[in-house]
């Protein structure tokens, strides 16, 4: 089963919504870590990562926290995932040919590196940007939202 590590997930939620607040300047581990009910600490260290691979910047200061490194179309989800957990693998060979004792008579390595090609081509066309613009009411104040029927939806009596 293919499956991102957590500190994908939480990388890609992190990037979501710095992508989203782009115009919003800065935001802090903390924050983002809140928003989305992650351990600050975690957050902290994923975001590190994404920072060392040059797809955030950090700036320190009261007015710090961390910022996109280029414009979110530019970002692919690829590059977010790779960042936090390495090359995309589907094999153990696809790293490490001599860890398999099957290498040399193996005839599925080649089709499931096609795969994992495929997957990566895919995780590559898709952008934060694109990803993000589905989180957008997400970011909307509950205090905003009103569902229909609410009390406050009730137009006054006409007297």
């Amino acid at each position: 089963m293919l499956r991102l590590s957590k500190k994908a997930d939480y990388a890609l939620l992190a990037m979501g919504y710095l992508a989203v607040r782009a115009d919003a300047g800065a935001s802090s581990a903390r924050e983002i870590a809140e928003h989305h009910a992650i351990p600050v600490e975690l957050m902290a260290k994923v975001l590190q990562r994404l920072v060392r691979r040059d797809l955030l910047t950090s700036h320190q200061g009261t007015r710090g926290g961390y910022l996109l490194a280029r414009a979110p179309a530019q970002i692919t989800v690829a590059d977010v995932i790779q960042a936090v957990d390495g090359p995309l693998t589907v094999t153990a060979c696809s790293v490490h040919e001599d860890s398999c004792d099957q290498y040399s008579r193996c005839n599925i390595r080649d089709p499931l590196w096609r795969i994992k090609d495929r997957i990566l081509s895919t995780l590559a066309a898709c952008s934060i940007l694109d990803m993000a613009t589905d989180a957008i009411p997400e970011l909307v104040p509950v205090t905003k939202l009103r569902r229909p029927g609410d009390p406050s939806d009730r137009q006054p009596a006409a007297g």
